[in-house]
């Protein structure tokens, strides 16, 4: 399987990074990273524990700055900028870990972070969130502390949805949820890319990302090794599992 070649930039491109190199300390941890999504599109990032998948997603929204290369935002150049800055631009996160306001009902975290988007678009709103999330209507009044691990993950996604995005990334979607919670995230992954919202999602459930998203991108050691279609990826499975360990 070949190796990806730098990400071309392209009018329908609503994200395109080129050349990131993101260091901890005198670790270097991305290496001339090529990175693209198109406008709607949804990619995963893909590749085994400690490769530079999340290294890659708090680089491109602002919590770490990349030493050197370029992020292009809707074509407008958000290298360096504050995550807040990036995020009024039109990019929404779903960290690992969640990071919901424990000391808040779930209604008081969905209002802290609901606004329009660019020019003025409200696609998101609270009710369109409770609509998908209906356990989270049941459970507006309760404390983010209150809340289960699944819950949690409906109050993030339904955060980074009220800001309006163009953009959303998401980190280790299912990771320890219910078997049920886990099936209601992936629904609710397609509902988001059929209203023409852009996903970059991480996450371990293979089968579930082949199906879900129009491309992948694996990393491996801070690099891009690959990037294809499902059916590319699908093609060649000794090297997902050299890559991947599935």
């Amino acid at each position: 399987m070949s190796l990806a070649a730098p990400a071309p930039d392209k009018a329908d491109d609503i994200l395109v990074a080129a050349g990131l190199n993101t260091f901890y300390g005198p670790s270097h941890v991305l290496r001339d990273v090529n990175f693209r999504v198109g406008r709607g599109e949804t990619v995963t990032l893909l590749g085994r524990n400690g490769m530079g998948k999340t290294t890659l997603l708090r680089t491109l929204i602002g919590l770490v700055k990349p030493k050197s290369g370029a992020i292009r935002l809707d074509g407008v150049d958000v290298t360096g900028a504050r995550a807040c800055v990036i995020a009024r631009a039109g990019m929404g996160f779903v960290p690992e870990g969640r990071g919901i306001f424990p000391n808040l009902t779930v209604e008081e975290n969905l209002v802290f972070a609901e606004r329009p988007g660019r020019n003025g678009r409200r696609d998101w709103s609270r009710q369109a969130v409770y609509d998908i999330f209906p356990r989270l209507a049941e459970r507006r009044t309760n404390w983010g502390n209150q809340l289960s691990g699944g819950e949690q993950q409906m109050l993030t996604i339904g955060r980074a949805l009220l800001a309006n995005p163009e953009i959303v990334l998401i980190d280790e979607a299912t990771e320890g949820l219910a078997p049920k919670v886990r099936e209601l995230i992936w629904a609710t992954l397609r509902v988001i890319a059929q209203k023409g919202v852009a996903i970059v999602v991480v996450d371990k459930n293979l089968e579930d990302l082949v199906e879900l998203a129009d491309r992948h991108v694996i990393l491996a050691k801070g690099e891009v090794v690959f990037e294809g279609t499902s059916a590319q990826l699908r093609a060649d499975p000794e090297f997902v599992k050299r890559m991947l360990g599935v």
